[in-house]
């Protein structure tokens, strides 16, 4: 095998790594965009009313009542900006440690240096987190940071959690956290042509609907589903007809899709897909990504269906193939074989009742050098000891 390492190789996959920090300060001026231009607007107008209240002998009780408005609206923007600063300090911080941890690749000269285990140990554990906070086990991927603090700018927890939060009050029939969420990124989704949340609102009309709050969902389809109704007419003159066709699981009923419970699964994968696209992250992990890689690279047409009794998390030490294990098995299945266009076997290959492969030169020496009598053989891994006439010849294809 080939020990040469290739920086550029990691770098392809650590995109994500850069990308979000930089997504999210993005966001943060706008944000502050967003507060100066409004209350820049607000502040030109709230001065030259009181200037003119003045002018025009207004009480001086309320010029100062106007002034004093001005200011308490002035410290607020200040206490938004600050907020804003700081959070993009931590973003910087954040982009940093990152940079730096990326930038260590260049230093290490092959596989065998003990840097690329301490920076592979490190990406490992970022993997773990990164799996465990989109599958919703914060608190294990909070403990795995305390005890690995040099992770802990290297991971994204604030954003995971969040998409996670929202991911579960879909899926439990909610959308106001979601549509919270929609609002914040408006201009994003508005650009992207992303019909995330004409379908949130959808999905709250037809709950209207299902409670028997026709009222409620009239005036809410008016106000939020009719303005859409250039890009999206035929899903509004369906959800129209829910009014007279009450909710049911007849087979009959035309409309049974939109009352179908799994339309919030369907919201919430489709919320999740759009989440990572904004940050740029991966779908699946790139826990996933690369343990299918690994995978992809051992596959043979010879790897059995994955019932075999031995655990490969509980005896990593054994000959156990991976793909053969029960744990990764199912995520084998959909992967390709290996192609392999250099043999690694030894010449002469012969094979020893227990499966193992071996050059046959290689197999007499060590039975000889271990002190066996002519005749019989013993497997340098297991130990255990055949006569000669045991092995058979095979042909690796």
């Amino acid at each position: 095998m080939s020990k040469e390492f290739n920086p550029e190789n990691y770098i392809l996959l650590e995109q994500a790594l850069l990308r979000l920090p930089q997504q999210l300060m993005r966001q943060n001026f706008k944000a502050s965009q967003k507060y100066i231009e409004r209350d820049v607007n607000y502040l030109g107008g709230a001065t030259n009313e009181a200037l003119a209240s003045s002018l025009n002998g207004a009480r001086q009780d309320e010029s100062l009542m106007q002034v004093d408005a001005i200011i308490g609206r002035l410290q607020g923007l200040k206490r938004k900006l600050e907020s804003l600063r700081d959070e993009e300090n931590a973003l910087m911080t954040k982009s940093k440690a990152r940079l730096d941890y990326l930038q260590e690749l260049y230093n290490i000269k092959s596989v065998d240096d003990k840097e690329y285990e301490r920076w592979n140990r490190v990406r490992l554990h970022r993997l773990l987190v990164d799996s465990l906070l989109r599958n919703g086990y914060s608190d294990s991927a909070t403990a795995l940071i305390e005890a690995n603090e040099s992770i802990r700018e290297l991971v994204d927890v604030d954003v995971l959690m969040q998409c996670k939060t929202i991911e579960k009050s879909l899926r439990h029939g909610s959308t106001a956290e979601c549509l919270s969420w929609c609002q914040e990124n408006k201009s994003y989704l508005k650009k992207a042509k992303n019909g995330l949340e004409f379908e949130v609102r959808l999905q709250q009309y037809i709950e209207y609907v299902r409670q028997g709050r026709s009222l409620e969902a009239i005036s809410y389809s008016q106000k939020y589903l009719v303005p859409n109704a250039d890009a999206n007419l035929d899903a509004i003159l369906r959800s129209s007809a829910l009014l007279v066709f009450p909710p049911s699981d007849d087979e009959d009923n035309p409309y049974r899709d939109l009352y179908s419970p799994e339309r919030w699964n369907q919201l919430a994968d489709s919320f999740v897909a759009t989440h990572h696209v904004l940050h740029g992250l991966s779908m699946p992990s790139l826990l996933q990504i690369s343990l299918s890689a690994g995978l992809s690279a051992l596959k043979t047409p010879s790897c059995k269906t994955g019932n075999h009794p031995i655990s490969f998390v509980s005896n990593y030490n054994s000959s156990l193939c991976p793909i053969c294990s029960p744990e990764l098995n199912e995520l084998s299945k959909p992967l390709p074989y290996a192609h392999h266009v250099r043999s690694s076997v030894e010449p002469d290959p012969v094979m020893l009742p227990n499966g193992r492969i071996y050059g046959r030169h290689t197999l007499m020496q060590f039975s000889e050098e271990a002190g066996l009598p002519p005749g019989k053989v013993r497997d340098p891994t297991t130990g255990d000891e055949w006569d000669e006439s045991a092995i058979r010849r095979v042909f690796p294809s």
